[in-house]
């Protein structure tokens, strides 16, 4: 036997689907693998200034440790960028630095969260369930629905409210790439200033940790907000979890950052002290430099987010017309970050070897099987195993290659009696 947490712990879903994707390819079937949450580099490169300013620090040999809140320069660098950006008012001793947003999320759950806490987070989400365990903390999951595009609203969250210690947010939200529409986050920001007001100076105040790494990529007429711009009481309990992976398609980068109040990120900075999650000190270095260069990074994003709306608008077209045309399939029209949430309503139907469709796996190996189309369902972010949506990612996605997936998408549905 090893510790309660480790022999609990869930194993990851999208991994599993990740290995049988990987052996199909390994046997020469053409793939049209959506499932991972990353870029390939060779479609999407991480900014070339940037990727020369890494280079050069290196040459300039700044390859010691950093400190331990991420080095003074670049936490200058992001009070100025998100001010410029996002207008948001955070001095450099309100930013943390960390290896990628993940160590940041975990330290804020550690610093906040105690055995038997209750903490909230909607479903379909990112990893709270996991994290929760890992605090030993009381989830309470908060099933959302395609009507509110998958995002919790008050009235979702006002019955739980008493008693919880922390509410997790993310917006544009990994798995679904939509957005909180203003009313709707103004509603929850609302509830929590009211509790906080309600608590006795001796409580543990509720706060909220706000997970927007994918906030630069909204399209169309969608605008991404966030709790401390809507109300700037809410700055003492929130968390709020950035960085450069999604924005700049610089996820093995490893330069993450949380704004904060500076009381709790001096203990997040305990806490990671320990564990040694740095980011290193070459790219922080590096990313202080290009976090000042404006002009680059307004040139990098407007080819970047252009390449990644026409991937999303073309999926969600094709998707669209193959909806049209009478296939029980369905799309969320796309709003942000790099995924779409794509419905398949096939159970009832009969698989071309006889087998009634009655399970979500079953969709999903048929799509690998048949059609070479790679999703992964929302069962993996907590969602109940018999929910019928999948997440779509286009980080790996070829433009060119759309039409004949959705051609193959068609050749595999017609199969289904």
């Amino acid at each position: 036997m090893l510790s309660r947490l480790a022999e609990t712990l869930i194993p990851s879903e999208i991994i599993k689907l990740a290995a049988e994707v990987k052996e199909k390819a390994a046997l020469g079937q053409k793939i049209y693998n959506f499932t991972i949450g990353d870029f390939d580099p060779l479609i999407f490169p991480i900014p070339d200034k940037f990727e020369q300013l890494i280079i050069e620090a290196y040459q300039n040999k700044k390859t010691n440790y950093p400190a331990a809140n991420g080095i003074p320069e670049l936490r200058k660098a992001i009070s100025a960028y998100i001010n410029r950006y996002e207008h948001l008012d955070y001095n450099p001793a309100e930013v943390l630095i960390s290896g990628g947003g993940r160590p940041l999320i975990y330290a804020a759950y550690r610093a906040i969260v105690d055995q038997g806490d209750k903490v909230i987070f909607p479903i379909p989400s990112w990893n709270n369930n996991h994290y929760t365990h890992f605090m030993d903390g009381n989830a309470c999951v908060i099933e959302t629905s395609p009507e509110n595009d998958f995002l919790p609203t008050a009235q979702d969250l006002a019955p739980h409210i008493h008693g919880t210690t922390l509410i997790a947010l993310c917006s544009p939200l990994n798995p679904t790439g939509t957005v909180f529409k203003r009313a709707q986050l103004e509603a929850i920001c609302d509830l929590v200033v009211e509790e906080n007001k309600r608590r006795g100076p001796n409580e543990k105040k509720l706060h909220i940790l706000f997970d927007q790494i994918y906030w630069t990529l909204t399209f169309g007429d969608n605008a991404h907000y966030n709790p401390v711009s809507i109300r700037p009481q809410l700055k003492e309990c929130t968390i709020m979890v950035d960085g450069m992976s999604k924005a700049f398609a610089a996820t093995g980068v490893r330069v993450g950052w949380a704004l904060g109040p500076e009381r709790l990120l001096n203990k997040m900075r305990g806490l990671l002290s320990h564990i040694g999650s740095w980011c290193p000190m070459a790219e922080q270095v590096a990313a202080a430099k290009f976090l000042t260069d404006y002009d680059a990074i307004d040139a990098f994003m407007l080819h970047f987010k252009k390449e990644i709306e026409i991937r999303l608008v073309g999926i969600y077209e094709g998707f669209m017309s193959l909806k049209n045309e009478g296939f029980s399939i369905d799309c969320i029209k796309p709003q942000a970050s790099i995924y779409l949430t794509v419905r398949f309503d096939l159970k009832g139907k009969i698989l071309p070897n006889g087998e009634l469709i009655t399970q979500t796996q079953q969709i999903t190996s048929f799509l690998l099987d048949e059609c070479s189309l790679a999703l992964v369902p929302f069962f993996a972010f907590g969602s109940d195993h018999e929910s019928n949506w999948f997440r779509l990612s286009i980080g790996t996605c070829v433009t060119a290659e759309i039409p004949d997936m959705i051609a193959k998408l068609r050749e595999g549905l017609q199969k289904l009696s």
